[in-house]
């Protein structure tokens, strides 16, 4: 309300009128402000849906000291629910909900020119609404939430580009994964649909876009989280006994995919492998499995080894102890994974050793791609540690060339 003007006595409908050009000269074209000032509350849960539809279209923004043309608002609420933005403006000024400016027209008479809502977040809260800065306000104060991992806080510091509102739901799910974690889940295997009701409450609650964020920028496979069961991929002439049969993969061609819970029923295993080839990169994988030797068996190496693959293939070792021989990118991220799957065999008390993954192999790719800023950074916290003379010396030839390869078409040469 305007302080400054004189308001007049309430007419029989409760409605008080401030002039705002002077009412004593004659004239056809007067202005003037009209408000309801002590209307009862508003009940505007029993207002028409129309309403309700028409009055949350207006106010999503509003701010208290704005007055807003009739005629846009008009605009906003569509020629569709005209009839309804037209009862709206009675309503709301009846109701003392808004001050109206009417200006009178020479033909018409005295017509609503503007409105200004006394009271917006009040009208917000009654139709559920949040407020407009809510989500920015809400960002700010949890952008700096403390996540434990590093990977998360990583995964986080990408969240500063999004709109307010989809930070807040991907931070939800960084904390979600945070606390999947804490909780031991990460140490077994989950689908999508488990991490989903964990963190929501609801197996659907996760949408597409965000699930490809979170694949993009956290592995969901180090979590336990699969968008199905994982499956190890195996290649070999084993016999996989358990209590209740016997599975002879020789009598398969190709490869075969096994779930940790298969791989964990496994009592015993025949016609063990003189050499575990492990490949990460898919296609390289399938030519290794097709051009092994009989005593040999091959498994693909998903990247950082997760734990559900740590499990599985811990098993198998234990059962069937043999060396390894661990081919990954010619990259710094593949010197760590190959040092990682081959912590195995050293808790085994089994050697292993890198496969194509030496300075020659790098240097005689035709294809190469420059080494980022964090490819360096990682270079340097793997020369810190005791390598294998192999990986040493990739590491250093990365660094002297600057830059980094694929393995696949060392499989193909």
């Amino acid at each position: 309300m305007n302080n400054r003007l004189t308001w007049l006595p309430p007419d029989i409908h409760g409605i008080s009128t401030a002039w705002l050009t002077d009412p004593t000269r004659s004239t056809l074209r007067g202005k003037r402000l009209r408000c309801a000032f002590n209307s009862p509350a508003a009940a505007l849960d029993a207002w028409p849906a129309s309403w309700r539809e028409v009055l949350a279209l207006w106010v999503r923004r509003a701010e208290t000291g704005k007055h807003y043309r009739c005629a846009t608002l008009l605009t906003h609420a569509s020629a569709a629910r005209a009839n309804a933005a037209l009862q709206l403006f009675e309503r709301l000024l009846a109701d003392g909900l808004a001050e109206v400016e009417e200006r009178r027209d020479p033909q018409h008479g005295w017509q609503a020119h503007s409105l200004r809502f006394l009271d917006p977040a009040a009208l917000r809260a009654a139709l559920g609404q949040p407020e407009p800065d809510a989500d920015q306000l809400r960002w700010a104060e949890q952008r700096n939430t403390p996540l434990g991992l590093e990977e998360l806080d990583a995964a986080r510091s990408t969240l500063d580009e999004s709109p307010p509102g989809i930070a807040l739901a991907r931070l939800e799910l960084l904390a979600a994964l945070q606390n999947w974690h804490d909780a031991g889940h990460h140490s077994g295997q989950a689908t999508r649909r488990d991490f989903a009701f964990f963190a929501r409450t609801d197996t659907k609650k996760i949408t597409d876009a965000e699930w490809r964020w979170l694949t993009d920028n956290v592995d969901l496979a180090a979590f336990g989280i699969a968008a199905h069961s994982p499956l190890l991929l195996i290649a070999a002439n084993l016999s996989l006994e358990s209590a209740t049969g016997t599975l002879a993969l020789a009598a398969l061609p190709g490869f075969v995919g096994l779930p940790l819970q298969a791989v964990q029923a496994i009592a015993t295993i025949g016609n063990s492998p003189s050499c575990w080839r492990l490949v990460e990169n898919h296609s390289a994988f399938e030519k290794a499995a097709a051009a092994r030797t009989p005593d040999e068996a091959v498994l693909w190496l998903p990247g950082y080894p997760p734990s559900w693959w740590r499990d599985a293939v811990a098993h198998l070792l234990r059962l069937a102890p043999a060396p390894a021989a661990i081919a990954c990118d010619p990259d710094p991220d593949g010197i760590a994974i190959a040092v990682q799957a081959g912590a195995l065999w050293e808790k085994a008390g089994q050697k292993w050793a890198p496969w194509r993954m030496d300075a020659a192999d790098l240097r005689r790719l035709s294809h190469r791609r420059p080494l980022t800023e964090r490819d360096r950074g990682l270079l340097e916290q793997l020369q810190q540690q005791a390598l294998p003379s192999t990986l040493a010396e990739l590491a250093a030839a990365m660094l002297d060339i600057g830059e980094k390869g694929e393995q696949e078409s060392l499989f193909w040469q």
